[in-house]
C-alpha cells in the first residue's frame, strides 16, 4: 500500500490527529503528512503512505491556496476565531470596495510576516504555541513570504456594521500564515481583526475537487478498494524531470547504483525522476557534488 492519499481534512482535528486516524484505518505505520492545517482550518492535506513518506519533503514546498474570512472590529490572541478577544472596535465608517481592494494590491508580493505566538515556528528548540500556552512571550523571528494572488470575493460594493467581514481567496507561498494576513488587512483598514474561516483548496496541483473524506476512505477500506484512490509516486511526483530508462539500467538504480549523467541532463539543478519504460517510479538521482559527470541516487523507492 504506498501512494498519497489527497484527504479532505475536517475542522477540529490536528494534522498529527489525522496521520493517526489514518494509521489505525489501514493497519500500517508508515503515515505522514506534508505540512500541518491548523485544527479550525479544513481543506486539502496531501498523506503520504508506504513508499511515499519518503517523497513528503517533495510535496511540502508547493503553493497553497485558501478561500477565507476576515472579520474586522475583533482581535483575538490566535489570530482566528478560536481565541480570546483581546481587543474590539466597532466599525465606524463604511468600507468601501476599493478600500478592501487597494489594501489587497498592498500586500500582494513579498511580504514579511511575524509567526502569531499560537503557531508551531520553534524558538530555541521550543514551539511558540507552548510558549503561548504557559504565558511566556518570546521574540519571534520574522519571515518573508510571497503573496501571489489576493482577491475580494464579494459582489457588494460596500460594507458596513458594528463588524464587517467579507471572504477572499489567496494564493501564497510555503509558510505564509493567513491567519497573520488577515490581522495585517484590518491593520491597513484601520481596525483590529481576526480570520474567521478558512479552507485550503489546493495545495499545489491537488485541489479539494481531488480529495477524500474520512468516511469515503472508510466505504473504500471495506470495499477492499484504498490503493484505487492513493495517488501512485510518480503522479505525485509529476512536477519533477524524468529519465526512462531500460531494464538494465533499472536493476542497477534499484541497488543504488551511481551512473553516468547523460549529456541532456549537465543542467540539472534539483532531483530528476528516474522511470521505467513501464511508468514505474524507481528512484530519485541527483547531480554528484563532487563529480558533475556522474548522479547518485537520493531516494531508491524499489
Amino acid at each position: 500500500m504506498d501512494g498519497v492519499l489527497l484527504l479532505h481534512k475536517p475542522p477540529g482535528m490536528t494534522s498529527h490527529d489525522c496521520v493517526a486516524r489514518i494509521r489505525r484505518m489501514l493497519r500500517t505505520k508508515k503515515v505522514g503528512h506534508t505540512g500541518t492545517l491548523d485544527p479550525n482550518v479544513s481543506g486539502v492535506l496531501p498523506i503520504c503512505i508506504g513508499k511515499a513518506t519518503r517523497i513528503a519533503e517533495f510535496l511540502t514546498g508547493s503553493t497553497k491556496t485558501y478561500e477565507g474570512e476576515v472579520t474586522l472590529g475583533i482581535a483575538t490572541t490566535t489570530e482566528d476565531s478560536d481565541g480570546e478577544i483581546v481587543a474590539k472596535q466597532k466599525v465606524d465608517r463604511i468600507i468601501h470596495r476599493s478600500d478592501i481592494e487597494e489594501v489587497f494590491r498592498q500586500l500582494t508580493g513579498e511580504i514579511a510576516q511575524t509567526p502569531p505566538m499560537y503557531s508551531a515556528v520553534k524558538v530555541n528548540g521550543k514551539k511558540l504555541y507552548e510558549y503561548a500556552r504557559a504565558g511566556v512571550e518570546v521574540e519571534r523571528p520574522t519571515r518573508i513570504v510571497t503573496i501571489h494572488e489576493l482577491t475580494l470575493l464579494e459582489e457588494r460594493d460596500t460594507f458596513s456594521g458594528d463588524t464587517v467581514s467579507f471572504r477572499f481567496r489567496v494564493v501564497c507561498s510555503k509558510g505564509t500564515y493567513v491567519r497573520t494576513l488577515a490581522v495585517m488587512i484590518g491593520e491597513r483598514l484601520g481596525y483590529p481583526a481576526h480570520m474567521s474561516d478558512l479552507v485550503r483548496t489546493a495545495s499545489g496541483p491537488f485541489s479539494l475537487q481531488d480529495c477524500v473524506t474520512f468516511e469515503q476512505l472508510e466505504r473504500y477500506i471495506e470495499n477492499g478498494q484504498v490503493q484505487s484512490v492513493l495517488l501512485p509516486i510518480e503522479k505525485a511526483l509529476f512536477h519533477l524531470p524524468k529519465y526512462e530508462i531500460n531494464d538494465k539500467v533499472a536493476e542497477k538504480v534499484k541497488n543504488g547504483a551511481i551512473l553516468p549523467l547523460p549529456a541532456f541532463l549537465q543542467s540539472l539543478q534539483g532531483p530528476i525522476l528516474m522511470m521505467t519504460k513501464q511508468s514505474e517510479a524507481l528512484a530519485l538521482y541527483i547531480k554528484h557534488p563532487a563529480k558533475p559527470h556522474l548522479m547518485k541516487p537520493l531516494k531508491v523507492f524499489r
